[in-house]
């Protein structure tokens, strides 16, 4: 995956993308080609943003998170619906009335369309990246690791037993149970590690439980676990890059992906201050996006020229941020960028999703099912026991701290996404994984609303509270 540089253009210029397809100049004219690219270019934001804001509108209104909104509309208008927006390399086509809407528009035919679509295609998926490393910068912002301190090891226990247990059983049951290859096994082990932080703290503070020791807890160990997933992510996309596994460059991705975490910590300790005077002596309008966008592309680039994943630089850049004085300011500017980019982003893993292979009544999508189910029960069952796995000298209901852990939320999608990208999903276990995020995210606000009905301890609080101090 290459880094997207912050003033990437949404599209490329005209010449440019004919230049892509010389075989096109000759049947027509270059004013036809302009027209037809910038239709297509307008008509994928319209789209996505349409059914994207529709679903999310619904989502909202039946309390349940907007990310899985953005997810559906992928589903509607992708291979799995309507043809709007298909990914080039799902080999579908677009919808036939669509092709001859834009090809009567501007005059060339609709094969022309379809070609110069999936010329184009890889331009948008470049702006979606955009959004994936603005969401994971605003992560690493959120993530203040001295609220991890403060609930002590019972949250790091809580956090490594729900990392180690769903990773493993997940690659080991994939591994042995279902042939699934060892990298995409793992993969897909290391996808069922994470917990939204997001999603966590809403539903608690919603239930006024987010400042109990259970509510700590959770939102403690959410944070160990962003960082421990993107660290998992980092050494697993690396080495699906390189091939064969082996123990030795295993070894040195961890320690290398250790080190620069432990670097970002370090810096969010003695970095910020000057990056806050820096921003306090700019004037120019947009100081603070531009300047966050900086930090945030150095650290992908560096990243990224050391061998780990640019989406650990993106969360690295947000921890080396969140010590400044100016993190709202940072959040408030970014968050409108990570609403439009993270939107595309999450748009197009669900118009990628061929959900014809979880038709029960096609034999070939039983072992699919199967599959999809398992992953479901182990990702449930690994972060529930996590619950019961520290010591604790106080009463605490370990139930509700088990399923605080438990949706996977925005960061399941990006472990999917990325997998999905880099080629190493079938389309079985790509369904697989999309049920189990869907699953667990679903259900846990569900099921702590049912648990903690009749809780009635606590200040009321913001639904979208941060991190508690």
């Amino acid at each position: 995956m290459q880094l997207p540089m912050a003033l990437l253009p949404l599209s490329p210029p005209p010449m440019l993308s004919l230049a892509m397809a010389p075989s096109l100049l000759l049947e027509v004219g270059t004013h036809q080609l302009e027209v037809a690219e910038t239709l297509i270019g307008v008509g994928e934001f319209l789209v996505i943003f349409v059914a994207a804001r529709l679903l999310a509108e619904l989502m909202v209104r039946i309390q349940l998170p907007t990310i899985l909104g953005e997810l559906v509309a992928g589903v509607l208008i992708g291979v799995s619906g309507l043809h709007l927006i298909v990914p080039p390399e799902t080999q579908a086509q677009l919808s036939a009335w669509l092709l001859s809407l834009v090809g009567s528009l501007a005059e060339v035919s609709p094969d022309t369309v379809q070609e110069l679509y999936t010329e184009t295609f890889p331009n948008l998926k470049a702006v979606s990246e955009i959004g994936l490393y603005a969401l994971l910068f605003l992560t690493g912002l959120e993530s203040e690791l001295d609220e991890l301190v403060a609930v002590g090891m019972q949250a790091t226990t809580v956090a490594v037993t729900g990392v180690v247990l769903p990773f493993a059983l997940g690659t080991a049951g994939l591994y042995y149970l279902f042939d699934v290859p060892l990298i995409p096994a793992v993969f897909a082990g290391a996808a069922m590690t994470a917990t939204s932080i997001g999603i966590t703290a809403s539903v608690f503070g919603e239930l006024k439980f987010l400042k109990t020791r259970e509510g700590q807890t959770v939102i403690g160990a959410a944070v160990l676990d962003d960082i421990l997933g993107i660290v998992i992510l980092a050494v697993v996309v690396s080495l699906a890059g390189g091939g064969a596994f082996s123990f030795g460059p295993l070894l040195k991705l961890v320690a290398a992906a250790g080190v620069f975490v432990a670097a970002a910590l370090f810096l969010s300790r003695t970095a910020a201050p000057g990056f806050d005077w820096l921003l306090d002596r700019l004037k120019a309008p947009g100081e603070v996006v531009v300047a966050s966008f900086v930090v945030l592309s150095l650290c992908c680039f560096a990243a990224q020229a050391i061998g780990l994943e640019a989406a650990l630089g993106a969360f690295a850049a947000g921890l080396i941020l969140s010590g400044s004085k100016h993190t709202h300011d940072i959040d408030a500017a970014v968050k409108p960028l990570v609403a439009l980019f993270a939107t595309i982003f999450f748009v197009l893993i669900g118009t990628g999703m061929d959900l014809a292979v979880l038709n029960p009544f096609n034999p070939e999508n039983r072992e699919g099912l199967i599959m999809a189910a398992f992953l479901l029960v182990v990702a449930i069952a690994g972060k529930i026991a996590a619950g019961w796995s520290y010591v604790s000298k106080e009463k605490t209901n370990r139930l509700v701290v088990g399923l605080g852990m438990m949706p996977r939320g925005e960061v399941g999608l990006i472990f999917l996404g990325l997998g999905t990208q880099a080629g190493l999903l079938t389309k079985p276990l790509e369904a697989a994984i999309l049920l189990m995020v869907i699953g667990t995210t679903f259900l846990a606000p569900i099921l702590l609303r049912v648990v903690l009905r009749n809780n009635t301890r606590g200040p009321d609080l913001d639904p979208l509270a941060e991190i508690p101090t």
